[in-house]
């Protein structure tokens, strides 16, 4: 196993926030960053959730997504699946959204590429995630390994929530994309 905290292709932009009284702005992406794939932007898709949620694990042959928790906290894992790679069998944890809520959280955007295993546990009692992807949703493209899969061992915690689809595999019948940027 890699224990290197990266993965290739894994992009963690932080973000800068402006505060005044009223609250404050940040800005997410523009389509002219350079992780945002030449400005590429197919969907944007938003995702409320309760705590302990857990949705994983997910990955994608042709799809990129880039992730913003917006309020709230998440665990959000990220391991790199993809055997070509030279971070292969690496995982990245980041806690996502509000550092008033949890002081691991930061304000960041993540570009999850292609191949790369994602999920996520709500930490705060609601989260908002907030994603793009570069291609609209497709059934055939969205692979899943059991959120409790050997395969990346990674311990959610008791009393998790999940839903059907987190509980089974499936192999995306799309044409896979070999991609390390």
């Amino acid at each position: 196993m890699n224990n290197k905290n990266s993965i290739a292709g894994l992009i963690i932009k932080e973000l800068k926030s402006h505060p005044d009284d009223r609250g404050f702005f940040r800005e997410v992406i523009r389509h002219t960053d350079d992780f945002f794939e030449n400005g590429k932007f197919s969907q944007w898709s938003h995702s409320k959730m309760t705590k302990n949620v857990v949705k994983a694990w997910h990955y994608h042959h042709l799809q990129i997504d880039w992730w913003y928790v917006a309020t709230g906290v998440v665990e959000a894992v990220f391991f790199d699946n993809r055997e070509e790679s030279p971070t292969y069998k690496s995982k990245v944890i980041v806690y996502m959204g509000d550092k008033e809520e949890n002081d691991k959280a930061s304000a960041v955007c993540i570009k999850i590429p292609q191949g790369v295993l994602h999920g996520l546990k709500v930490i705060s009692n609601v989260a908002n995630l907030f994603y793009i992807t570069s291609e609209v949703y497709n059934p055939n493209d969205e692979g899943r390994f059991p959120f409790n899969s050997k395969l990346v061992g990674h311990d959610w915690g008791e009393g998790v929530i999940t839903v059907e689809n987190d509980r089974r595999e499936f192999v995306p019948t799309a044409e896979r994309k070999v991609l390390l940027t």
